[in-house]
């Protein structure tokens, strides 16, 4: 990690160009591994998640805290309005996070949030893969082809070098189309699957990234020895896998408490299927050795991700701390 730069008066602002150029996704797993680490180590402050319905859309609240070099807090505010892009020209999600220094309370830097969220949510994948699936798995399902499909897909190929093939699968098919045609090449096939279940029981891995609010992936397309990350439920209405599916295999979460709140967890405790105790554990015991990962070849395991403030918190001190070195981004002058 980039050591610590000496302190800058007021507070420095980053657009999502300046956030883009100063954080990639090789820079962005090693970071959320180690968030995940420090929560299992106990130098994590507690992680807070707010949601919030408005009209047409969403806000997602999240609020967290690391002891690094020496302890930050982050606030991250996102939106989500589904219908921007199609009605207004507008970008369907957009955010922005406020760091802290967390040992005097002074703010650091104001950045746009959604390349730290696509960024840190595929890291994430790739840490949990890296220990919960097959070394030698070797196709890949992706549900959801938009820009976090895209990173999910990255992350996979990173974390599991043996992976050759993909299937994508959206809502719109021409999405999928034009996702297996974007990612396809140099060795590594992506194929459109218009059917879901048959891809699903021919892939070793298989990611969910939609805001789907009902259950597409069912207990009947999964087979033995897969790793499923599902990522899309970030709130309690948002739901992609079947309930017995997931009762029935091994989970593992980002945060135990925010995926009894939503996620899949979530909707499997509310059918009567499962209790936050059946929970295998969570990402950060795994990292630090302190839980199992894979135990066989025959087990299903869940990343149940429901998002964390650890993850934004570790970003955003990565980006800021690069970002002063290289003199990049505006500050404003909070006591002028």
């Amino acid at each position: 990690m980039i050591a610590a730069p000496a302190p800058r008066p007021g507070l420095l602002l980053l657009g999502r160009s300046d956030v883009a150029a100063l954080l990639t996704l090789d820079e962005c797993i090693p970071v959320v591994e180690e968030a995940f680490r420090a929560r299992a180590e106990g130098r994590a402050l507690p992680s807070e998640m707010m949601h919030i319905d408005a009209g047409g859309g969403e806000f997602h609240v999240k609020v967290g805290g690391l002891t690094l070099d020496r302890t930050y807090v982050a606030l991250k505010i996102n939106s989500s309005f589904f219908k921007n892009l199609e009605l207004r020209g507008l970008a369907n999600i957009q955010g922005m996070i406020l760091l802290f220094d967390a040992e005097n309370g002074i703010p650091l830097a104001v950045m746009d949030s959604i390349e730290i969220t696509i960024l840190r949510t595929g890291a994430a994948t790739a840490a949990a893969a890296k220990l919960l699936a097959r070394p030698d798995s070797a196709t890949a399902t992706v549900c959801g082809c938009g820009n976090q499909g895209r990173v999910q897909l990255a992350a996979l190929r990173r974390a599991l070098p043996r992976l050759e093939r993909a299937y994508a699968y959206d809502a719109a098919p021409a999405a999928a189309a034009a996702f297996a045609a974007e990612m396809s090449g140099a060795g590594f096939r992506v194929e459109a699957a218009p059917d879901l279940g048959l891809a699903v029981r021919q892939s070793d891995v298989v990611v969910t990234c939609t805001p789907s609010k009902a259950f597409y992936l069912k207990k009947e397309h999964v087979r033995p020895g897969t790793f499923i990350a599902a990522v899309g439920a970030d709130s309690p209405a948002k739901q992609e896998l079947e309930p017995a599916l997931v009762a029935g295999a091994k989970v593992v979460v980002d945060i135990l408490d925010q995926c009894i709140r939503a996620g899949e967890v979530h909707h499997t405790i509310a059918a009567g299927l499962m209790t936050g105790r059946d929970v295998h554990g969570e990402l950060g015991g795994v990292i630090a050795g302190r839980l199992p990962g894979r135990t066989s070849a025959e087990e299903i395991i869940i990343f149940d991700a429901t998002g964390t403030a650890l993850q934004d918190v570790a970003a955003a001190v990565a980006v800021f701390r690069k970002a002063i070195l290289q003199g990049r981004g505006s500050w404003l002058n909070l006591s002028g």
